[in-house]
C-alpha cells in the first residue's frame, strides 16, 4: 500500500513545493478477454490497487517527472510533442499531456512524481492506471473541463501513438468509470457502460500472480489482432452485414467456420463465444450465481488456452491448482496472456486456506513464488486530497 504522506514529503524534497495528489485504480478482467479489438463485450472492475500522482504547478510550460518505482527521471515541454523521452515509462505522461494538447485542451507544466501499488507487467493494467491518473491531474490543475468517456479516450490514443501498443479500451474506461464493489460491463463498440453490483455474488475476488512474463506477448498480440481481421473478411462473404467478430453469433460461426483456414477459425471461435459467455456472466454476476460464473470463467480460460493460445504453462498450473481448492467457484487466465495474472471467485470463509494451499502447490511446480491477494472493486480516477 502506498504510504501518501511518504510520496509527499518526497515530491516536497525533490521538487521544493506541495503537492495535490491523484490517483487511478489498475483493473482485473473477470471475463471477455481480447474481445475488446473485435468490438465485443468485457467485463473488468477497478481494484484497490492504485496509481498515485503527486503534482504541482509550474509557472512555464514544461513537465518534469519521477518516479518512486522506476528509475531515471524525464523532461519535455508541454505543447511541444518531440521526441520521446526516456525511460521509456516516461512515455506514458508524455503521451497523455501531448495528445490532450492536440486535442485543443490547454494544459499547464508541472513537477510529478509517481507512486503505484498496482503490480507491473502483471496484466492488472498499471499502464492505463498511469494515463488516467496522470490525464486527472494534468487536467483538474489547469481547470480544464474535459468528460471522462473523452479523458479516457485521450488516454487510448496516448499509448496508440506514442507508446505503440494497439489496446483495445477497455482498460482506460475501467480505470475511469469504476465505481467501489461494483464491475462494469463495456460494450467496446458503443462505448456504453453498464455498472453492475458486486453485493449479490458473496465471494471474494481473488488475484494470483504468477510472477512470470514471457517476451512473445506483445508479438502474439499484433498477430492475434490480425487474424481475427482476416477472419471478418472472410466471414464477410457469407455475412456481409459483418463488420467485427462482434457482428457474428455462435451460431452463424458454426454454420460457417469451414469457410476458415487454421488457425484464423479458431481465434474467432474464441472471440464469438467469449463474447457470449461474457454476456452470460454479467447476467449471471447480477443474480449471484456464483456457480454459472465459475463455470463460463472455467470455459473462458479453456478457449483463451485452446483456441486463441495466449496461455502458458504457469497460467495453466495456476488456475488447475486453484480450480482443485475447496470453496473455489472459477478460475481463469486474466489480461493478455504469456504469463501475469490469474482471477478466482473464492468463497470468504476458505480465503486463508486457498491462498496457503495454492502458493505451496504452485511453488512446487514451478519454483517460482507466486503473489496472491484478495481485490474488491473501486472507483475510478480522482483526487486524493490536497496537503
Amino acid at each position: 500500500m502506498v504510504d501518501l504522506n511518504r510520496l509527499v514529503a518526497e515530491f516536497t524534497r525533490l521538487y521544493g513545493a506541495t503537492p495535490r495528489v491523484f490517483s487511478a485504480p489498475g483493473r482485473v478482467n473477470l471475463i471477455g478477454e481480447h474481445t475488446d479489438y473485435n468490438d465485443g463485450f468485457v467485463l473488468p472492475m477497478a481494484i484497490d490497487r492504485r496509481t498515485y500522482v503527486a503534482l504541482a504547478a509550474r509557472d512555464d510550460r514544461r513537465v518534469r517527472v519521477a518516479s518512486q518505482l522506476r528509475s531515471g527521471a524525464a523532461e519535455f515541454a508541454v505543447d511541444q510533442p518531440g521526441q520521446l523521452p526516456a525511460p521509456k515509462w516516461a512515455r506514458y505522461v508524455a503521451g497523455v499531456a501531448w495528445t490532450l494538447q492536440r486535442q485543443g485542451v490547454a494544459l499547464n507544466g508541472a513537477d510529478i512524481l509517481i507512486d503505484s501499488d498496482v503490480p507491473i507487467g502483471s496484466g492488472l493494467s498499471s499502464s492505463a492506471a498511469l494515463e488516467l491518473g496522470i490525464g486527472k491531474a494534468l487536467t483538474t490543475i489547469a481547470n480544464a473541463t474535459v468528460d471522462p468517456k473523452g479523458l479516457a479516450l485521450a488516454a487510448q490514443k496516448a499509448e496508440h501513438d506514442f507508446v505503440g501498443a494497439k489496446v483495445g479500451i477497455m482498460d482506460q474506461f475501467a480505470a475511469t468509470f469504476g465505481r467501489k464493489n461494483h464491475a462494469l460491463l463495456i460494450d467496446c463498440r458503443s462505448l456504453e457502460t453498464k455498472q453492475i453490483s458486486l453485493a449479490h455474488l458473496n465471494a471474494a475476488i481473488v488475484v494470483c500472480n504468477t510472477n512470470v512474463k514471457h517476451e512473445l506477448a506483445s508479438s502474439a498480440y499484433n498477430q492475434r489482432r490480425s487474424e481475427c481481421e482476416k477472419g471478418v473478411a472472410l466471414l464477410r462473404k457469407v455475412l456481409p452485414e459483418a463488420h467485427a467478430l462482434r457482428d457474428v453469433s455462435v451460431t452463424e460461426f458454426e454454420a460457417h467456420e469451414n469457410e476458415l483456414p487454421e488457425p484464423v477459425r479458431r481465434r474467432c471461435r474464441h472471440v464469438v463465444t467469449e463474447n457470449e459467455r461474457t454476456l452470460e456472466a454479467a447476467e449471471a454476476l447480477e443474480h449471484g450465481d456464483r456457480e454459472k460464473l465459475g463455470e463460463l470463467m472455467r470455459q473462458s480460460h479453456e478457449s483463451l488456452k485452446s483456441d486463441y493460445e495466449v496461455s502458458c504453462r504457469e497460467l495453466d498450473v495456476m488456475v488447475e491448482i486453484a480450480s482443485r481448492q475447496g470453496g473455489v467457484f472459477g478460475a481463469r487466465m486474466t489480461g493478455g496472456g504469456f504469463g501475469g495474472c490469474t482471477v478466482n471467485i473464492v468463497r470468504r470463509d476458505g480465503l486463508e486456506q486457498f491462498a496457503h494451499a495454492v502458493a505451496q502447490e504452485y511453488r512446487s511446480a514451478t519454483e517460482i513464488e507466486p503473489e496472491i491477494y484478495v481485490v474488491a472493486g473501486d472507483d475510478g480516477a480522482r483526487e486524493e486530497r490536497t496537503w
